[in-house]
């Protein structure tokens, strides 16, 4: 099988290996073991340029596909799924509110959207309050999770900025909970102070999130956190940076 042609993952081309890092490392790795039924590390481009990630793009979007489809189906027509479908799937799996037929950004702002909002709900006033200043939320007079969570949504449909600040958070929580470290993406005081804020109660879902895929079986503990990373990667290479 090859990489399926597939617009909404070209852009893995222009990411650098640290974000490209935690992708492999979720595609080939299950609680630091070995997944037995990865294929990647068997491809010629991981074996040829490990770890620099860029130069075998393909074959990470090729290894993503596959564990979006079931061997069987993968076989039958010569690849794996696409990636609107996984995303599609993984929205419905974590209870996104979506629209199948809006744009992959779209879908997945509303995705990463859910994961923060979520992870609000299990802060204090002092850290909402802590977070709607890091944030640059204005008029936040309220700090109750549901008054900064539609702060928040707002300030997403607004600025390209909060999506990118949204997707440096979560991207940094999944890289500790994958990697056990953060990553070098903060480039100012609020937004790292931000992430520290939001450590616990992200580590929290995500934490909650892979038990539960525990249960969901071996192709959610894959598909689902390397969908989130995804789509934090893209947020993170299109939306403007201030």
């Amino acid at each position: 099988m090859a990489y399926q042609n597939d617009t909404d993952l070209d852009f893995l081309s222009q990411c650098d290996n640290e974000l490209l890092g935690v992708l492999v490392e979720i595609l080939t790795k299950d609680k630091g073991e070995e997944r037995l039924t990865e294929t990647l590390t068997l491809s010629n481009g991981y074996k040829m340029y490990h770890p620099n990630h860029v130069r075998y793009w393909q074959d990470i979007a090729e290894s993503y596909q596959r564990f979006g489809g079931n061997t069987f189906v993968n076989m039958v027509r010569g690849g794996g799924v696409l990636y609107r479908e996984i995303l599609c799937d993984v929205c419905d799996k974590l209870k996104v509110n979506y629209n199948s037929d809006a744009s992959i950004d779209f879908i997945e702002i509303n995705l990463l959207s859910k994961i923060l909002t979520d992870s609000l709900e299990k802060m204090t006033p002092e850290q909402l309050k802590e977070i709607s200043n890091d944030l640059g939320l204005k008029n936040v007079t309220s700090f109750t999770p549901q008054a900064v969570t539609i702060a928040i949504q707002g300030a997403m449909k607004l600025s390209g900025f909060m999506v990118y600040q949204t997707a440096v958070i979560i991207a940094n929580m999944i890289a500790k909970a994958i990697l056990g470290h953060g990553l070098s993406l903060a480039t100012n005081a609020a937004l790292t102070r931000a992430i520290g804020v939001f450590l616990g109660p992200i580590g929290w879902i995500i934490t909650a999130l892979w038990t539960a895929l525990d249960i969901a079986g071996p192709a959610y503990r894959v598909t689902i956190p390397a969908t989130i990373q995804i789509a934090c990667m893209r947020q993170i290479i299109n939306a403007p940076k201030g």
